[in-house]
């Protein structure tokens, strides 16, 4: 099983791409409980064999339709945001290959008190060219309010073909009237890695997600840095949603020499694995620089709480999203399928990342006022620490 890194299924499902509870299916194809069950879940049963025998409107008697009802009311119990019941078709079409070309608006989406919002938009992405931010609420889509709409519905409406529009109702961050965005949605080459080479021999490289080729394109850009002469890294992942976990690692391996990377703890705090450094990296010597913010979510944490943890980089910017959880999908026998937490990620220093953050080292703002007139504060903060460095 391939571990992602993710936020409540939008992390992995990213609007663009991906749309990603399990329970109890009443058809003839699954079995009565057994013995394993607890005896409380007996009364499903009952229930669907008093509607089957005594329902007077027996054309409502859909076994898929109660069937995925039962799912979705079981895992909203558990109220965990994070754990998601996933229909056949939609499984079908929502797993993520993350190879690097989508389509769709570019952004990444989650619920938050109950809010659509939006994680982050994917850098280059429609959403990001239509002013799409960070924190941003999405009131409705094509006119349908999104209150009480669940995750995966909302990905769906949301996402679709190149060249077709969606319009959305967004409400940005610290303002009082929403506003009507129309945004055609495109194929996204999704280059995860760009490096520029900064005055007086500093490499910015920027990470936007971890995708099956971040590793490919970090070690290329690495390799240019060096031919460029190349003192001093500052490491970008802001508005960094997360990704694949190995792949992570990886990023990691080119940094660090040893120790551990992250660890994997169960519901009582208890560490049930590790992901340690391997030795050989490209980058173990020179200093670094991470840039953070309130976007940098699920994998990017781990790189930032790895490397902070070790002493390696500091983190400059904002706190992070706080999502450190592991997710897997779980196939049910008719196609459809759950999506579980089934762990927890804790940095080397054992801080739990999820519902927390990680805090920067060095806490700098990046306001409006500040894009609005091409200034990052963050970005100089960063040079400046690398410059006293070298």
């Amino acid at each position: 099983m391939n571990y992602k890194l993710s936020l409540p299924i939008a992390l992995l499902v990213m609007i663009i791409l991906f749309s990603f509870a399990a329970g109890f299916v009443f058809s003839l194809s699954f079995p009565p409980p057994t013995s394993e069950v607890p005896e409380e879940f007996n009364s499903l049963w009952e229930v669907w064999d008093n509607l089957e025998n005594h329902y007077v409107n027996k054309d409502a008697l859909d076994p898929a339709a109660l069937s995925e009802a039962a799912i979705e009311g079981l895992l909203e119990a558990l109220d965990d945001p994070y754990t998601s019941y996933v229909d056949a078709d939609t499984y079908e079409l929502s797993i993520p290959e993350l190879e690097g070309s989508f389509e769709g608006i570019g952004a990444v989406i989650t619920i938050e008190d109950g809010e659509l919002t939006v994680v982050s938009p994917i850098a280059g992405g429609p959403a990001e060219g239509q002013g799409i931010r960070a924190g941003d609420k999405i009131l409705e889509v094509d006119s349908e309010p999104t209150t009480g709409m669940s995750l995966a519905e909302a990905v769906l409406k949301i996402r679709g073909p190149k060249n077709t529009t969606v319009t959305l109702l967004i409400l940005h961050q610290g303002e009082s009237i929403p506003v009507e965005i129309e945004i055609v949605r495109a194929e996204i080459e999704l280059d995860s890695v760009y490096l520029e080479m900064l005055p007086e021999a500093i490499a910015y490289i920027q990470i936007t997600y971890f995708t099956a080729r971040t590793h490919e394109e970090l070690v290329a850009a690495l390799n240019v840095t060096y031919e460029n002469g190349a003192e001093g890294i500052i490491v970008d992942l802001r508005n960094n949603p997360g990704g694949y976990l190995h792949v992570v690692v990886d990023v990691a391996d080119e940094f660090l020499d040893d120790g551990i990377v992250l660890y994997q703890a169960d519901g009582g705090g208890n560490i049930t694995g590790e992901w340690p450094a391997s030795p050989g990296g490209l980058a173990t010597e020179l200093p670094i620089a991470l840039l953070v913010n309130g976007g940098s979510a699920s994998g990017s944490e781990v790189l930032a709480g790895a490397l902070q943890d070790s002493e390696r980089a500091p983190l400059i910017g904002t706190t992070t999203y706080g999502s450190g959880s592991v997710k897997a999908f779980y196939e049910l026998s008719d196609g459809s399928a759950i999506y579980l937490t089934t762990g927890r990620w804790l940095t080397p220093n054992g801080h739990l990342i999820e519902g927390v953050g990680i805090d920067p080292d060095f806490e700098v703002e990046l306001t409006e006022e500040d894009m609005e007139s091409g200034q990052d504060p963050q970005l100089e903060f960063a040079v400046e620490y690398i410059r006293a460095q070298l």
